[in-house]
């Protein structure tokens, strides 16, 4: 199942799955609005430099056989790169979800966080991306779409029949509230905590069965900060009367921010910061999906397209 279903957690590392069509909005008047996040993109620093050391623990198997794991992964900034013509900013990750060191690929906008996917990335994820994380301004309770495909190649022969299985895929995001949360790098207040869940149908072609899949996430995100913890559960339904459930956790340990160039205002987009909020731009560049299914815990499942199918 790991290797299979994508995880939000890359997706979730520049911004959790949030997906609306935004309007703008003034600081005076976001601030009058109930709910309203003033200053969104500010939980999400992206400037080349900035560095997250995390600590996880994984707790996976059969539902028989559950085995426990430790392991260390470190976020960085490391630079920007084109995709499709658009330029996108590198998140390098050392060991996340202790699948080994990969990048991930995403860019900002006045409306959110669209994400292009990772390298090494899945088949299925390179079916999804691009697709938008995450929605600014960000609003309390409020829930979105993020994608909705159907026939996917999950590219996995999970009946041994030769043939590649299909699969349905579909996400949701929802902007829990905000509240204090502790983790070894110190206690928080005020973070934003958001849900991404996403739905898997696997249609066996060998035995016409359908295998259902879910990859639900909660992450807290901290104002100049970014991600301080998340906790991820993924399960599939037996197969072979053996079940298997995953439980990712990582927390924040320490971390570094730079500092934003002092000349950049709130409209202006720097070349080091290609997460900048950009509030002249309205445009949402439609494209497809991740999440954080992108691939975190090896592969992708939200996360953590633009357009639900």
């Amino acid at each position: 199942m790991q290797r299979n279903m994508p995880g939000y957690r890359r997706l979730l590392m520049l911004g959790i799955t949030l997906l609306c069509a935004c309007a703008a909005w003034s600081a005076p008047l976001a601030a009058e609005e109930a709910g309203i996040i003033v200053q969104s993109s500010d939980y999400f620093p992206d400037q080349i430099g900035n560095e997250w050391h995390y600590r996880g623990q994984i707790t996976e198997g059969p539902l028989q056989t559950i085995e426990h794991k430790f392991f260390s992964n470190v976020s960085s900034v490391t630079g920007t790169k084109t995709i499709k013509g658009m330029t996108v900013t590198v998140f390098h990750d050392t060991n996340p979800g202790n699948h080994g060191p990969s990048d991930s690929f995403y860019r900002r906008d006045s409306v959110g966080i669209v994400y292009y996917g990772s390298e090494p990335g899945t088949p299925l994820e390179k079916q999804l991306v691009p697709y938008q994380i995450v929605r600014f301004p960000m609003k309390v309770s409020s829930s979105f779409q993020q994608f909705n495909r159907k026939g996917l190649d999950f590219d996995t022969d999970m009946d041994r029949d030769g043939e590649n299985e299909k699969v349905d895929v579909q996400g949701d995001s929802t902007v829990v509230g905000q509240e204090s949360v502790t983790v070894p790098a110190g206690t928080f207040h005020e973070a934003v905590k958001v849900e991404a869940r996403m739905f898997m149908q696997i249609h066996l072609s060998g035995t016409n069965k359908t295998a259902r899949g879910t990859d639900i996430m909660t992450a807290w995100f901290v104002k100049g900060v970014g991600l301080v913890k998340y906790v991820e559960r993924q399960e599939l339904t037996p197969l072979e009367d053996r079940g298997l459930v995953t439980d990712i956790t990582e927390e924040l340990e320490s971390y570094e921010i730079k500092s934003p160039k002092a000349s950049l205002g709130r409209r202006e987009s720097s070349p080091e910061s290609l997460l900048a909020d950009d509030t002249g731009d309205h445009e949402l560049r439609q494209v497809l999906f991740t999440s954080r299914l992108r691939s975190d815990s090896g592969q992708p499942m939200a996360a953590k397209g633009l357009t639900a199918d």
